[in-house]
Formats: structure tokens, sequence, C-alpha cells
């Protein structure tokens, strides 16, 4: 199920949480198998005594302990990383020694090392980022510039979440004060003008979260959610307001989180207003995804992470493996016009075609709707999402009207066309009941007026009545009528 595939954990030290993950799968999107964090607190103590508290510190070494099991039970070939807490502790080297014993291996980043994982991170999951990463850990908040594929500037502040709640105490106006005299002091402020703040971290997400909650956001992916200044305000004013558990009943939020939503959202403001950001992005890829990221070769960092996972998906649940990009060539001549973010997005939905057909027939079309639209891929936005779901939905068999749960999601030009690109699909499946030989001999082209399916005399005999029943529908939504002719 792997595709031989070997399995890759890390282990990271944060200020906030200590935490495993263990991936498996194509080194570029690889799947998480194991996710599990203690929420240890290491840097809570160290704005008032410079050390890690004993429970925290008991907290810690627990989880490293269980955790190193569960590596060796996995068979996962494992990296320990540390972040600002360990770096600043007085007493961080107890966990590192701790570690040892239990025989894992610490690497403790610094802040720059820190810094690029996680604008790596971010440009593994959104390779076309333009904008400033801001990681907020438990112990640090770190800026990072990503364009053009690329990290550059980077820098580092001691103004973590769990040291926020010291900073703002009592200070009033002056922990807006402090925070803007950090970031010019380091040349940082106005450097995001117009640009977007991309949030890394456990509690900029919940703040997304929130949001989503409040306003009952119909799809709840926190990667590409976005925030606008304004909308920040107004969650900073409503969160004085709303009881914990209100706060712990918005779904996935902890209660350590939602604890800590109130500094996360008056440090989010002072941030997005001194850069001069437009809008703060969630992603759901920072720093484990970004050291993953950082050791892959140049060739294998530069595949499209949307077609690779959901080329896996389709691999993993269709028939027959090559089926997906053959489909997809086959049915582009009739949408020439399609820009390559469109192309990309349609090239998706012929990979992830087949994931249905394993389902109860009755349901083929909700097991496709919903894989396309909650399946865990990155670099693609909510509406390409919806017309995911949309297309999945039409081409195994769903209703050639927009779904309703997409509304609001895209744009009824963006629904019209996966609608389009579904009923192709379908009538690629159909005509060749998902086998290689028959697309590749057979045609499709626009001609004016018409949707021209060129066949062999060989092929012939497929294009029974259900094949032209497909074949007229995908012509009526394009607006001409089917016709077939010899193949040249």
């Amino acid at each position: 199920m792997s595709g031989g595939y070997p399995r890759t954990g890390i282990i990271d030290i944060g200020s906030n949480s200590v935490r495993l993950v263990v991936y498996q799968g194509h080194p570029r999107v690889p799947a998480t198998l194991f996710n599990e964090k203690v929420m240890a607190g290491l840097g809570r103590s160290l704005a008032a005594t410079g050390a890690i508290d004993a429970e925290s510190l008991r907290l810690a070494v627990g989880a490293l302990r269980r955790f190193a099991a569960v590596a060796r039970e996995m068979d996962a070939r494992l990296r320990t990383v540390a972040t600002a807490a360990v770096r600043d502790a007085s007493n961080g080297q107890r966990l590192i020694e701790a570690a040892s014993d239990l025989g894992l291996t610490v690497e403790l980043l610094s802040g720059e090392q820190e810094a690029t994982a996680s604008g790596m991170g971010v440009l593994s999951a959104i390779p076309d980022a333009d904008g400033i990463v801001g990681d907020l850990g438990g112990g640090s908040l770190e800026l990072v510039r990503v364009v053009a594929g690329t990290v550059t500037d980077r820098v580092s502040f001691p103004l973590g979440v769990l040291r926020i709640a010291g900073l703002r105490q009592g200070r009033g106006p002056g922990f807006d004060r402090h925070v803007t005299r950090l970031i010019r002091e380091a040349g940082w402020t106005g450097r995001g003008r117009g640009l977007p703040l991309y949030m890394v971290g456990g509690s900029w997400r919940a703040l997304a979260r929130l949001d989503m909650s409040l306003t009952h956001y119909p799809l709840p992916i926190i990667h590409g959610y976005a925030l606008a200044p304004e909308t920040i305000g107004r969650l900073g004013r409503s969160i004085a307001h709303l009881s914990k558990p209100r706060l712990r009943a918005v779904p996935g939020m902890s209660s350590v989180r939602a604890g800590q939503l109130g500094d996360a959202t008056a440090l989010l403001a002072v941030v997005m207003r001194e850069l001069g950001t437009g809008s703060a992005i969630a992603s759901s890829s920072g720093l484990r995804e970004g050291l993953l990221y950082a050791a892959l070769d140049a060739p294998t960092r530069a595949l499209d992470p949307l077609i690779v996972a959901t080329g896996e998906e389709g691999r993993l649940l269709g028939r027959f493996p090559e089926h997906g990009d053959l489909l997809a060539d086959w049915i582009a001549p009739l949408f020439a016009d399609d820009d390559p973010q469109l192309v990309r997005i349609r090239h998706a939905a012929c990979l992830l075609a087949d994931t249905g057909w394993r389902a109860n027939p009755e349901f083929r079309d909700e097991r496709g709707f919903e894989i396309a639209l909650h399946g865990n891929w990155v670099a693609i936005d909510i509406a390409g999402r919806a017309m995911l779901a949309q297309a999945l939905h039409t081409s195994l068999g769903g209703s050639i009207v927009p779904h309703p749960v997409l509304t609001g999601l895209a744009n009824a030009g963006q629904i019209a066309l996966a609608i389009q690109w579904g009923l192709a699909i379908r009538l690629g499946q159909r005509f060749s009941g998902g086998l290689a030989g028959p697309l590749q001999r057979a045609r499709l082209a626009l001609r004016p007026g018409l949707v021209a399916l060129a066949l062999s005399d060989t092929d012939r005999a497929l294009y029974a009545e259900t094949v032209e029943r497909r074949h007229a529908a995908l012509a009526t939504a394009l607006r001409r009528k089917a016709v077939v002719e010899a193949a040249a």
C-alpha cells in the first residue's frame, strides 16, 4: 500500500508541545501515518525563571520515551529536533541528555534554522507563495520572506505565545509598542506591504478554526483559509466575550489553544500592521514538513504536490493506475482555453476519477465528492477544491447541476466548467471501460458546433447506446452536437 516507501518520523520538541509525526509515501507529499502530541509547555516558565519547570520536563521526557518506542515499533527512520524553549532555557541541556539516554540524538535548531524550516514548509505546500511566513511557536516568532520558491530573509523574535501573556500583563498599549519596536529594530517594518502573511503554528491555526465556527464556514479545512485584517480585529474583540466552554466547543480546539487565543490574536494584529500584510493565510505545513522538503533533491522538490498526491490516491483506490493521466490527455482538446491552474485541477480530477468505483454503486458519486473536497491536498485553493469535487460528483453519475454544498466556495462559471470536465471524464471512462487502449486510439476534438469523437473501425463496436448518451450529454453542456468521425 505504501509503494515501498520507507517510514520517516520527526520528533519536534517545541516550546508548547512535544510531537511525533510518522510519514510514509511519495517523498514529495508523504502521508501521515501517526501524529501525536503532548502539551508539555516547556516554554511556560521561561519568562519568569529562565528555566523549564520540573513538571514540564517530566511531561516532555515521558513523551519522548513513548515516541521513541512507537518509532521503533513502526521501523521509522527518526529525526529529533528542538526549538526555542530548549535553546533558551538554562536547563535545556537536561532534556537533551534525557533524550540521549533514550537513544535519541537531538538537533538543537538555531532561530535562523527554525525560520528556514518553517519557510520551506510553506513552500512545500504552496509552491508559488510570495509573502511573509509567520511561525508562532510557544517560545518564539519567526518571520521569513518567501518568493520564487526560495527562502530569503529571516528573523526570530522572543515572542512565543507562552511569553505573550507576561508581556501583555499590565502593559496595555505598551505591548503593541514593544512588538513594534522589535520589528522596526530588525528592519522588517513594511516588508510585507501588499503581500500575504502565511500563518504557521497551532495558535494561529486555532484562530482560523474559531472564525470558521463563528461564521459557519461550510468547508472545515484549515489550509488555505484566509483572514482579512478587519476579521482579525473582530475576532480579537469577540474572544474577550466568549466563555471558555464556548471556545472549547470549536471543533479541533484544545483547551490549551483556547486559552492562548487572545494573546495570539493580539500579536497577529500588531505583526500584520507593522509588516503591512494584506491578509493572513493558514498553512498546514510548517517546520516538520520543511525539514522533509529541504532534504529532497531538486527534481523531486519541483514536482507538483497536488498532482503527486491525487495520483497516489488514484493509484491506491482506483482500478487502473495509468488511467488518470491518459484520461487527462484525452479530454484536454476540449478545454484548450483553460489556464495553467485550471489544467492542474482538471488533471487532478482525472487522477481521482476512479476512486469512487469500489464504493457501493448507489454512493459512488458521494464517495468521489467527499474524497475530492476533503482530501489532504495542498497547492489548491478553496475554489479549486470545489471544482474538483463537482467534477468527481458529475463524472461518477451525480447530478449535472451544481452541488448545493459548494455554494459560496466557487463561482457559477467555475462550477459550470467543472460539470463539463465531469461529463468529459464520464464519457472517457464509459467509452474505454477504464482501459488504456481505447483512449490511446480514439480522439476527441472540437469542431464548429460539434464535439467530434474520431474512432477506428475496430473501436466502432465500443460506441454503443450508453456511450452515445454520454457523448450527447457532454456536447449539450458545451452547447454543441455530438458527432462520430473516422479516425485518420
